[in-house]
């Protein structure tokens, strides 16, 4: 009889938690809604010109920005270096920054299904063994005592019903926590792309700027030599061998600091792939051996807010404040919670599951806070404030965001102008100092005029080397600033937050 008591008690207990899901309202709170894209139709204030300069040396092509095409998702690949394309693949699969994300997305995600959990019944078993000695006088039956073993096992359900969406408001928070971890490890894989790019850019400048001043220290030692002979045999002063000396000496100091760079450069190399300095990168860059992009992809500015990793990173964090709004609202509301439990209970363990020993019991509670000396009222407010302050940072972040690409798209077309006028410039202090090498051989001019053009076409070939580099690493920030193509990538991560993306576009 015990039995069929019980089965119909958990049975009506089943109904009566299926029939509370069904009958559970709409969430307490705000109900999060995207923040529109910019009404804005450019990312600079004067139209951008369609093609930029073009100088006839490698790197000096000229480029076109086309408006609409997709990034691809392997971007760095535009620059046709096998070397650099294994560097970043040994980076994501080693770097230390990247595998961290992945570990917080990963405990975000696990986090997210257990407060999932919150919205099934609690069930819990509970078996124990107790050993009892009880005093008949207070049960008023006289002063005999008596000692017992009891068995008890029973099963146990709770049920807080979901009425004002509390959970599902604190699910929702979880839930936007991990979309905010994973456009963390997106804007994580774009900065390690990103910084090796440019350092391996950085790299080969610095190898051609070294390059170029070890060429003129020998010219420059020739150009001693030539002169200590003529002082030998009286046709120069002794004024023009120090002279010279001086300038080989500078220019011989100007050397360690670029050295000191490049090996610099080197370890941060090293570093990124998850090496150690000493192991180094295991790639050596020149600019000669990279391909400058000539057609440039640009987004639709309504499209950058969704491309970029650190704005939808921001975006998830408003989402979740809203949330936490819903949270704070639904703890001040009435709590509802059913209570069941079935089990047995008897002196000996061989009547323990027998009809007799069986035990249940069934209830409802209705919590609702009446007085918490404003706690709630204040956590509720603190919940609002938040979400204001994400709100103002999710603005900062996106108008930070075009201010990045803007100031792309101008360098580009000034880096283009740049290169071109540093050639000329090279060219020209060429030209001067081998005409004042000449003249200075024939005694037309003086030794001042072959320093000053020595030193001129010092400073104008390094300045042809910075500018050259200057361009492919502002091509590499623009695919940065556009949010690096991650929608167009095949792996894990990339897919997940591209579904969410598609989901949240629904309806």
């Amino acid at each position: 009889m015990g039995r069929r008591v019980g089965r119909r008690f958990v049975l009506r207990g089943a109904a009566v938690f299926a029939q509370a899901a069904l009958l559970a309202g709409c969430a307490a709170g705000p109900d999060f809604q995207r923040p529109a894209p910019p009404a804005v139709e450019s990312y600079t204030p004067e139209p951008l010109a369609e093609t930029t300069a073009a100088t006839p040396i490698p790197g000096g092509e000229a480029q076109s920005l086309v408006k609409e095409r997709d990034i691809p998702g392997q971007w760095w690949e535009l620059f046709h270096s096998d070397a650099l394309n294994r560097l970043i693949r040994q980076a994501l699969e080693a770097n230390p920054d990247l595998q961290a994300a992945e570990a917080a997305l990963r405990a975000a995600r696990e986090n997210t299904l257990a407060g999932e959990g919150a919205y099934f019944p609690s069930v819990d078993a509970k078996l124990g063994v107790n050993r009892q000695q009880a005093n008949g006088a207070s049960a008023g039956q006289g002063t005999a005592s008596s000692i017992f073993t009891l068995y008890n096992a029973s099963v146990g359900v709770s049920y807080t019903l979901d009425a004002f969406g509390g959970v599902r408001r604190q699910v929702e928070s979880l839930s936007a926590q991990e979309e905010y971890q994973r456009f963390q490890l997106e804007g994580v894989y774009l900065t390690l792309a990103a910084n090796l790019v440019t350092a391996a850019i950085q790299e080969a400048s610095l190898r051609g700027q070294v390059e170029a001043t070890r060429k003129l220290v020998e010219f420059q030692a020739q150009q001693l030599d030539i002169v200590r002979r003529q002082f030998e045999v009286g046709s120069v002063a002794r004024t023009d061998v120090l002279a010279q000396q001086t300038q080989l000496a500078q220019t011989r100091a100007t050397l360690p600091p670029l050295e000191k760079q490049l090996a610099q450069k080197r370890n941060q190399l090293a570093v990124l792939v998850g090496k150690f300095p000493g192991e180094g990168p295991g790639a050596r860059f020149e600019l000669a051996d990279l391909k400058l992009p000539q057609e440039l992809p640009l987004s639709l500015p309504s499209k950058l807010v969704e491309q970029r990793p650190d704005v939808r990173a921001k975006e998830a964090l408003l989402h979740k404040a809203s949330a936490e709004i819903g949270v704070a609202t639904a703890n001040m509301l009435p709590q509802l919670t059913l209570t069941a439990s079935y089990g047995s209970a008897a002196l000996t363990s061989g009547t323990l599951f027998t009809g007799p020993a069986v035990v249940w019991g069934a209830g409802a509670s209705l919590l609702q806070p009446l007085f918490r000396g404003g706690t709630l009222l204040h956590r509720k407010r603190a919940a609002e404030a938040s979400f204001d302050q994400a709100a103002a940072e999710y603005r900062g972040t996106v108008l930070k965001a075009f201010q990045d690409v803007a100031d792309v798209l101008q360098a580009l077309e000034r880096d283009a102008e740049a290169l071109q006028a540093q050639h000329e410039a090279e060219q020209a202090a060429a030209a001067s100092l081998e005409l004042a090498q000449k003249q200075y051989q024939v005694g037309s001019a003086s030794f001042l005029t072959l320093l000053n053009a020595e030193r001129a076409y010092q400073q104008a070939r390094i300045a042809l080397v910075q500018a050259q580099a200057a361009r492919y690493a502002d091509t590499a920030a623009l695919f940065q600033a556009l949010g690096g193509g991650w929608w167009n990538r095949d792996d894990g991560a990339a897919v997940a937050a591209r579904k969410n993306s598609d989901e949240e576009k629904q309806p």
